[in-house]
This record gives structure tokens, sequence and C-alpha cells, in this order.
């Protein structure tokens, strides 16, 4: 298939009586932070489907077409086509392999240069932490973890706040592999955020940090910010701890 032919596919699978609460529901009025995001009424799982449909063979060259659209279950599938793409070439027989890594990096670049369009939250969480969460940690001809520090720091310092939320969300995948580092430091660098929905992203990457790797590194970082971090951040780094140790942390002023 090409790009053509899936945009023309998910067209023919709009629904407008979800459509209109899928545009409720991702705040796309004046003013809020989904502000003029076109939905076809798909649910993601029809968009995993579509995934399916197009084969592990689609041309990489094809996805710029996808990720443009002015769909947003477009540009989700597109996305869903580079993690499919990405997690066949990230397995553990592949992760040395040299045609293996080129190809990682080649599909990272490409994430990277159209992060812009990955421009709502469920864009991108569903696939941050899949593609550059896992090339974080795995070896790359782009550069040594420097260079990475400096692709996420130049994330979190962009003026785009989907690309901010990258920054932080790619953490979910390097703390499930077991390394904490990545979600200390960008949960420091984005503690006085003043977007809520970068409240919820930096205190669900504590919270699951925590769960993966350590609740004593979430206590540590507590200790050290609970007193200065929003409460919606808060509320979610602690989720997970037991009701009484939630509330003294919610009492810290």
């Amino acid at each position: 298939m090409t790009a053509k032919e899936v945009i023309n596919h998910m067209e023919s699978l709009r629904n407008d009586a979800q459509r209109r609460i899928l545009m409720g529901f991702f705040k796309t009025g004046p003013g809020e932070y989904g502000e003029g995001d076109e939905f076809l009424g798909l649910k993601v799982p029809q968009t995993r489907e579509v995934v399916k449909l197009v084969g592990k063979d689609f041309p990489l060259n094809e996805i710029p077409e996808l990720l443009m659209c002015r769909w947003h279950e477009v540009r989700l599938c597109g996305l869903l086509i580079l993690v499919s793409k990405f997690e066949k070439l990230a397995t553990k027989r592949l992760e040395n392999d040299k045609k293996a890594i080129s190809a990682r990096d080649e599909i990272l670049t490409l994430y990277l240069q159209y992060a812009e369009q990955a421009n709502n939250w469920d864009l991108v969480d569903l696939s941050v932490h899949k593609i550059l969460g896992h090339w974080l940690l795995l070896p790359s001809n782009l550069g040594d973890k420097d260079y990475k520090l400096k692709v996420l720091d130049s994330l979190a310092q962009s003026p785009c706040l989907w690309k901010q939320r990258m920054s932080m969300v790619c953490s979910w995948k390097t703390s499930q592999m077991g390394d904490p580092t990545w979600c200390l430091r960008y949960a420091e660098v984005h503690l006085h955020h003043p977007h809520d929905l970068m409240h919820k992203a930096v205190g669900w990457m504590l919270r699951e940090m925590g769960k993966r790797v350590s609740e004593e590194l979430l206590r540590d970082f507590l200790r050290q910010h609970a007193h200065e971090m929003p409460r919606t951040m808060l509320r979610y780094a602690i989720e997970k701890l037991p009701a009484p140790e939630r509330q003294y942390w919610m009492g810290i002023k």
C-alpha cells in the first residue's frame, strides 16, 4: 500500500459521532492544547488494525505523508508503523547487528524530524518510549551517551509542548529496562513546568521509575523535591505507595 491508499482507507472508516467525542476529549477547541486538530473518529484498535494491514514492508519514504496528514488517526498510524519497524530491529538478536543499528538510526532520525507532528499527548505516549526511549539504551552510529543527552536536552528545551513531553515520557522505556537516570534527570528539568500535561507526565514517569527500578530512588527524589512539586505531579508520583505514606508526602509544605 502507498500512503495515499492508507489515507483513503482510513477516511472510508470515518465515524462522525465518535469524531465529535474525540475532538472534545482531546481538547481541540480555541485556546485548548489540541486546538485545530482534526479527527476521523477511529478508535486506537482500528488504527492498529490498519498498521497490521499495511504490513512490515511499508516503505519508510511513504511515512512522512502519513505524519503530515491533517487527520489525527493517520498521523498515529504513521507513528505506529515506525514503532513496529523499530521494535523488529531492536530484538536481543539484532541489538548489535550493523544493519539493524543503521536502520534504527534512520527510523529515529525520521521520528525526530517529524516530532512536532506528534501534536497531542496520545501520539507522544504511544510512540516515544518505544522508539526514542529504546534507542537511548541501544548501540547507535549517531553518537554516544553525550550525544543522546543533547538530543533529549534539545527536546526538553524546545518551545513545543509535545517535544518537551517526549523528553520525559521516553524514560518509560529506560525505566522498564532498569535505568533510572533518564527519568530522574528530566523530572528535575521539568519540575517547574507550567503546564498540567507536563505535571502529569513527570509524575507518571516517576511512579513508573519507582515501580520498575526502585521505590527508594523515588523516595530520594521526593525527599529533595516534594515541597516544590506541583500537586498533580506529586499525586501521580506517589500513586502506588501505601496510603499512609501518600498522606505524608501530600502534607509536605
